[in-house]
This record gives structure tokens, C-alpha cells and sequence, in this order.
């Protein structure tokens, strides 16, 4: 799996970064793992002609002292599909300037 890591996270700014990510994205059912979802103007046309599949997701997985970031772009709704897949440039820019916004905005030094 490709994916964005921001690693070496104290146990201070886990805290922080879980919060902000409880209040922002919800739970999911699933201890750590959030989804984040991606904006409709940066769907691929295959993704945008699959509005059934629609919303599209990056998955954040957070760790005691970890945050990745998947740069796969899926549905919720279905595990396989022409739909899903690594997020193009525009998308995976999106994703990276995204969490390191996350982390500026809790003013946590990465």
C-alpha cells in the first residue's frame, strides 16, 4: 500500500491529533481509522461517472505514535471497482497538503 507518513508523533500530540480527528471525520467503527472524504472536484472521471460508488474516501490510520494517510482513493460501498484507485497527482497533492494542514493547525512540529 503507498502511502503518506508522518511518524515520531509524541504520546501529547497523539491526543491531539486523535481529538481533532474524532471531531472532524467521526468514528468509523474501527479504533484508529478515519475517512477523509475527498472533494468532488478532485474525483477522476471514472470517479465522477460512478456517482453509485460515490463518496469517495482516503483512509487516515492513526497510531499511538504514527499517522498514515492511504493514497487510494475508494468508496465505502464496494471493495472492488474500476472507481477505486492511487490517487492521481492532484489528488495525492491534496491529500499531503491536507494532513500537514492538520498538523499546523494543532501547531504540532513534524
Amino acid at each position: 500500500m503507498k502511502q503518506y507518513v508522518i511518524d515520531e508523533i509524541r504520546p501529547q500530540d497523539y491526543e491531539k491529533v486523535k481529538n481533532y480527528l474524532d471531531e472532524t471525520f467521526g468514528d468509523s467503527g474501527v479504533d484508529g481509522l478515519y475517512w477523509m472524504p475527498v472533494d468532488k472536484t478532485l474525483l477522476s472521471g471514472v470517479q465522477q461517472t460512478h456517482t453509485a460508488c460515490a463518496p469517495f474516501f482516503a483512509a487516515l490510520e492513526l497510531g499511538p505514535d504514527r499517522l498514515a494517510a492511504e493514497l487510494l482513493v475508494r468508496t465505502r460501498s464496494r471493495v472492488r471497482c474500476d472507481c477505486i484507485h492511487y490517487a492521481d497527482e492532484r489528488q495525492r497533492n491534496w491529500l499531503v497538503r491536507t494532513v500537514d494542514a492538520i498538523f499546523e493547525k494543532l501547531e504540532i512540529i513534524t
